[in-house]
């Protein structure tokens, strides 16, 4: 799927956690990591790496719905807040749901905001809930193009 090869080669850290989109499907993304290189001294996910899957599962929905709008854009997490709810002790499932967005002010050179919200799941049992506001911004080529 293009959108691993783009964490893996642009973000080294998704490579070593070696998360991996699952699935997406009617507006909703699944991502997940294994449990054994992002394993803590509990045994359960390390805090950071939930934080990081959770992070890349709400770049990756937005990355996506550009994709599907046919528009470009850098995309950042400008803010972002997790609350970790029980320990996750195997395999999660990441879930994204994207909201209703208009992506269109990219290609006339203005950023987009959209906050989005990541459940990371364990055995049926809600885990984590992140919430983070990310930013696209257009993309140079785009801001040159309007310039000129």
């Amino acid at each position: 799927m293009e959108l691993k090869q783009t964490w893996h080669q642009t973000i080294p850290v998704s490579a070593l956690m070696q998360i991996e989109p699952l699935d997406y499907r009617r507006g909703q993304l699944t991502v997940s990591a294994p449990i054994t290189p992002n394993i803590n001294l509990h045994q359960t996910m390390f805090a950071g790496s939930i934080y990081t899957l959770a992070t890349l599962t709400g770049w990756g929905m937005l990355w996506l719905q550009q994709r599907i709008a046919g528009v470009d854009g850098d995309i950042v997490l400008a803010d972002g807040h997790i609350r970790y709810l029980a320990p996750i002790i195997d395999t999660p499932i990441a879930k994204c749901i994207w909201p209703e967005t208009d992506l269109s002010r990219l290609p006339q050179g203005r950023r987009v905001k959209v906050k989005l919200e990541v459940e990371l799941w364990c055995e049926g049992t809600l885990c984590a809930v992140f919430e983070g506001l990310y930013v696209s911004q257009p993309t140079r080529r785009v801001s040159e193009e309007l310039r000129s």
